[in-house]
């Protein structure tokens, strides 16, 4: 048995992130004509706002984690996407650039500082903080859709079902949809 790896941690976190984002906007998927966008109480007044809001924050800091330059041009449309099925598509690639970021971590790596562009300065964070709290906002908002979806036609899918091996059996969907497998899940 090796001792801890706190960069597994990392890769654990982001396949849950696309896992359970899979299983949110197949839950959404699912709502009736109007129920995507209808107005609702939550911090951003509907499940179309909230989910393009995570996928804003999703784009905003995996550039900066990725090193690249589109800064706060990634909330240059609040809404980018009005219809699921493009958002969706948009989750589904930042989260497989989430993945293949912490699939590539290294302990050095994940204290390299990142520069994340803001309101007339640059912010300078370490990587594992800036994935710390990616992770934090990624939940707290799937958090408030799923609070959401109690209130439509689709019952709110369970979204804590992807860590431990003993889930497996739950997961087999999502995996599939993903084209990923057990082994990858658990290394």
């Amino acid at each position: 048995m090796s001792g801890f790896d706190p960069i597994r941690s990392f890769r654990k976190l982001a396949y849950n992130n696309a896992l359970a984002n899979v299983r949110l906007h197949s839950a959404c998927a699912a709502l009736q004509p109007g129920e995507f966008e209808a107005k609702r109480v939550s911090f951003f007044p509907s499940i179309k706002w909230t989910l393009n809001h995570i996928l804003t924050v999703d784009w905003f800091y995996v550039d900066a984690l990725e090193g690249g330059t589109l800064g706060l041009k990634a909330f240059d449309i609040e809404e980018p996407f009005e219809r699921l099925e493009e958002l969706s598509l948009q989750q589904a690639e930042v989260d497989r650039r989430l993945v293949a970021f912490c699939e590539s971590l290294t302990p050095e790596t994940a204290m390299q500082i990142v520069d994340i562009e803001r309101s007339g300065r640059i912010q300078r964070e370490r990587a594992d903080d800036v994935l710390n709290h990616l992770f934090q906002h990624q939940t707290h908002h799937r958090g408030q859709v799923h609070a959401m979806l109690s209130g439509t036609s689709v019952p709110p899918p369970q979204l804590d079902e992807f860590i431990v091996a003993d889930d497996a059996r739950f997961r087999g969907g999502e995996l599939a949809k993903l084209s990923w497998d057990e082994t990858k899940l658990m290394r």
